[in-house]
């Protein structure tokens, strides 16, 4: 009989190297090591081989990071998606797109389970199981980190007596995932949240105190909500991204400190970096609201909110964050144009704008030579304004916030 076949979302660290001899011991599988370059620092082609080493039968990597920016990142800018107003998604974005990955893997290798390194009281074990009930229903999915109750030191050793290529030491203090669009740092003395992080957290950002005297000015051009150049310099999503992450980060923009809400209901403080993303959002919000009515503009911050809310909570494939796209890329449609951009000493303003389809009026705004507003207007516009309280006040009396049974 065929030993199960299992596709293993592998990132080359210790919990997923130490899954794949596991996995084959307690499953009686076959595994097949799945990694999918987001643009992270480690070397896929290093990955691979270690995932071998490790007692995979098969190591594929697959290059995404267009489809990341494509697909999941600039559709989640447009919306204008920050987690609990500040975290810009980074890992969240990029569970969904794994998980596609590794549905399509399974279907070509026949295999009948699909697993992961998550924890049990983290959010991305939910991001990945939830996806793949949505793409691929038949599928068992295997958490061995959920399974084992195995410490770190456990782990090694387990690690040694299997042949597992480990680095032996302490090894980083802090847990860190890495993509395109951002760092997430947690873990270690980060879990102190009256502790300020130390520089050794920072890896795309420098402090405040080693950033240039001189403010950089940046020109960031949209075109129907998505960033297409900088400085006059057009640029496909991935490079364009990379360029912003090193030029902010020369000057320090794109830390996030933060204590979010797990969906497990655990508070937990997470630190970020994501120098591009910062900008981005910052560029997007200032564009859109030279292009967009007042109505529009408060109606889109509600559905970003929600829109976070799903990304965050593993819900992506859901027809409800597609209906919520829909209406997002419809007030996209006239999210063109450039944005000047200052950054100086870790922090990042908006300080001028410009569209095709500016909704700004100099003639209606301005108080000097050629104002166009008609003042006359006003007297019988605030008459009408206005009647609704007037009309209670004489039948109830004055809104002065007392109540009339105290009167």
């Amino acid at each position: 009989m065929p030993r199960k076949r299992v596709v293993l979302a592998y990132s080359g660290g210790l919990d997923t190297s130490v899954a794949i001899p596991w996995l084959a011991e307690h499953y009686d599988a076959q595994i097949i090591a799945l990694t999918v370059d987001l643009g992270g620092a480690r070397s896929v082609e290093d990955v691979r081989q270690k995932a071998l080493k490790s007692g995979a039968v098969k190591a594929v990597t697959v290059d995404v990071k267009e489809e990341f920016v494509r697909e999941f990142v600039f559709p989640a800018l447009q919306t204008g998606a920050l987690y609990e107003g500040a975290y810009p998604l980074a890992t969240a974005l990029s569970r969904p797109l794994i998980v596609k990955h590794l549905v399509e893997v399974a279907r070509q290798e026949k295999a009948t389970a699909i697993a992961h390194g998550c924890t049990g009281k983290g959010n991305d074990q939910v991001r990945f199981d939830v996806s793949v009930q949505a793409l691929g229903p038949d599928l068992q999915v295997i958490a061995p980190a959920r399974e084992w109750g195995m410490t770190r030191e456990q782990e090694v050793e387990f690690a040694q007596q299997h042949g597992v290529p480990v680095a032996v030491g302490a090894g980083s203090l802090y847990s860190v995932d890495e993509n395109l669009w951002g760092r997430s740092i947690e873990a270690g003395a980060l879990e102190d949240p009256w502790q300020e992080p130390s520089e050794e957290v920072f890896a795309w950002t420098r402090p405040v105190v080693q950033t240039p005297n001189e403010p950089l000015y940046l020109e960031i051009a949209f075109n129907q909500g998505n960033p297409v150049a900088v400085d006059g310099e057009e640029l496909e999503g991935a490079a364009l991204i990379r360029h912003l992450n090193a030029l902010a980060g020369q000057h320090g923009v794109g830390r996030v400190d933060m204590l979010e809400n797990r969906l497990v209901g655990i508070k937990s403080r997470e630190v970020y970096e994501a120098p591009a993303a910062v900008v981005l959002h910052q560029a997007h919000r200032a564009l859109e609201a030279m292009t967009l009515s007042k109505e529009q503009v408060r109606f889109k911050e509600r559905v970003a909110q929600e829109y976070a809310d799903l990304v965050y909570n593993g819900r992506w494939f859901s027809l409800y964050r597609e209906d919520l796209q829909s209406f997002v890329a419809s007030t996209q449609r006239y999210v063109t144009g450039t944005v000047r951009m200052k950054l100086h000493k870790g922090a990042c303003h908006v300080v001028g704008r410009k569209s095709p389809h500016s909704l700004y009026s100099h003639g209606l705004a301005t108080y000097s030579e050629g104002d166009r507003f008609d003042h006359t207007a006003a007297a019988g516009f605030i008459k009408i304004y206005g009647l609704p309280l007037r009309t209670q006040a004489q039948i109830q009396g004055p809104g002065d916030g007392a109540s009339r049974e105290d009167q």
